[in-house]
């Protein structure tokens, strides 16, 4: 039988990486909502021998002799292989900056801080997770310097591409700087006008298993598959797996009904996504996401342009009379809107409004140049970010659980993750403005709980893609327009600013 060509073998050498990382991917997820605490060595060593597999793929002279074969008789590929054969140079470049031992040692280290973590939100206790951030940090530090050598870049430069491909601290100042010019006055501006009117204050006990049941109808409206996935529960909301095995979680609160809904539509964004990535590249590299900027775009997307709208709400509210049992004026339509809309300043990033939102970003952009660059020790966190938190966001938590140990992030490893955030609003927004301008019907379809033009328009023009093209490529061909900061501007001011 003759050998495959050199192609159709790096195929098959990426379709084993996909079905690894799809075990990894179902691991993580089981450590964060039903693993045993005390089985996180093991658990440990599991990731860790599975991460150090994919590393030796990539890495194998194997795959490297096959993408060079690959570019030398590159005239008969289509497009999309060509796009893939990019992809698969991109992965290996990145993987041969990377020593195996401190791939193994970071996802030990990833692990037990995880572990660590919520550990320390269970008992308040900083110091205790204190050193094993301190080991994560360190070792990333270690990755992100050979990173940056490898590729030419500056070491954070290069974690934030692997989150937002090409896209340089640089880009993310500039975006900082035009919305910061007419951020602030903007949040001012709608606090005062939000206390003309205020919304009438939502109260009452909701139980965890009536939330749950609320959001699974919502998630099957917009066309979750439960045959497919599932929804739990995690200390942070989190997605994981693949379109074949979509695992979703959120957090509860038993006074604030939305908590939990609101992370489990954001998160059913990241899923529609994964699910809207095109079926026959699914287990190659052009059929991945297109970086965490654009992955973060189509969960904002749904919870604050889709979720925080009036045509929505329509749809939402006899679901809250059903799963909650709720009636009087503060769950009629309007002032849910205004309760879902108001402006405030708060602690946690979750619970943020799309206009404080950014200060939270930059909080954390600012926090994590500094550890890595070892201005910060990781011991000292706690005091770095109470005073960052005053002067970003003028308060300062009440505890470290409002804090600095309110995301899991930094815990696993994911420095240069925050910045995709910055970059996913204004992605949403331009795409949403395109949408709306293509969609006339769109308020209507949403109200009545109708969600496949928006997923048919988005499929097309953003899920359909995979990594074919750049971010920036993508948004131009979606919207006929480069990014820019201006439809935020333009987003915000009509939202915020309407009369109450």
């Amino acid at each position: 039988m003759a050998a495959s060509p050199p192609y159709r073998q790096l195929e098959e050498e990426f379709r084993r990486l996909h079905a690894f990382r799809g075990a990894l991917a179902t691991l993580r997820w089981d450590a964060a909502v039903m693993m045993p605490r005390g089985s996180a060595e093991v658990r440990g060593e599991q990731l860790a021998a599975l991460e150090t597999e994919c590393h030796a793929i990539l890495t194998s002279p194997k795959v490297s002799r096959l993408i060079d074969r690959s570019q030398a008789n590159s005239q008969g590929l289509e497009d999309w292989q060509l796009a893939n054969l990019r992809e698969m140079r991109r992965q290996r470049d990145h993987a041969l900056a990377m020593p195996n031992a401190l791939v193994a040692r970071l996802a030990k280290a990833s692990a037990r801080a995880e572990v660590q973590w919520t550990e320390a939100r269970r008992t308040q206790n900083f110091a205790d997770f204190a050193p094993h951030l301190a080991e994560v940090v360190a070792l990333t530090r270690d990755r992100a310097a050979l990173l940056g050598q490898h590729l030419g870049l500056a070491p954070y430069d290069a974690l934030v591409d692997e989150f937002s491909p090409g896209v340089l601290t640089a880009d993310i100042d500039g975006m900082f700087k035009v919305l910061g010019r007419r951020l602030p006055m903007l949040i001012r501006e709608s606090i005062e006008l939000q206390a003309v009117k205020p919304s009438l204050p939502i109260t009452g006990k909701f139980a965890a298993s009536k939330q749950k049941a609320l959001c699974v109808e919502a998630m099957k409206a917009l066309g979750f598959p439960f045959d497919r996935g599932r929804l739990d529960e995690s200390e942070h909301p989190f997605t994981e797996g693949m379109a074949g095995d979509l695992r979703v979680t959120t957090r509860f609160e038993p006074n604030e009904p939305f908590t939990g809904l609101l992370g489990a539509l954001h998160e059913t964004g990241h899923a529609m996504y994964d699910l809207g990535l095109p079926a026959e590249w699914r287990d190659q590299p052009v059929g991945r996401n297109r970086g965490m900027a654009l992955e973060e775009s189509q969960s904002l997307l749904i919870e604050m342009m889709v979720v925080h709208s009036r045509p929505f709400l329509t749809f939402l509210k006899p679901l809250l009379d059903k799963h909650l049992g709720v009636s009087g004026p503060e769950w009629e339509v309007e002032n849910l809107y205004r309760h879902l809309t108001r402006v405030h300043r708060s602690s946690l990033r979750a619970d943020a409004d799309e206009l404080t939102y950014q200060a939270h970003i930059m909080l954390r952009f600012e926090l994590e140049q500094s550890l890595l660059g070892g201005d910060l020790k990781a011991a000292d966190l706690p005091a770095a970010w109470n005073a960052a938190a005053e002067r970003r966001l003028g308060l300062a938590p009440a505890n470290d659980l409002e804090g600095c140990l309110q995301d899991i992030h930094w815990a696993v490893g994911q420095f240069g993750y925050f910045p995709a955030h910055v970059l996913g609003g204004l992605i949403a927004i331009q795409l949403w403005e395109k949408l709306r301008g293509d969609q006339e019907t769109l308020d209507e379809e949403l109200a009545r709980g109708d969600f496949t033009g928006l997923f048919a328009w988005l499929r097309q023009h953003v899920h359909g893609v995979g990594a074919k093209m750049t971010v920036q490529d993508l948004i131009k061909e979606a919207t006929g327009r480069p990014l820019s900061a201006a439809p935020a501007l333009r987003y915000f001011e009509a939202k915020y600013l309407e009369p109450r």
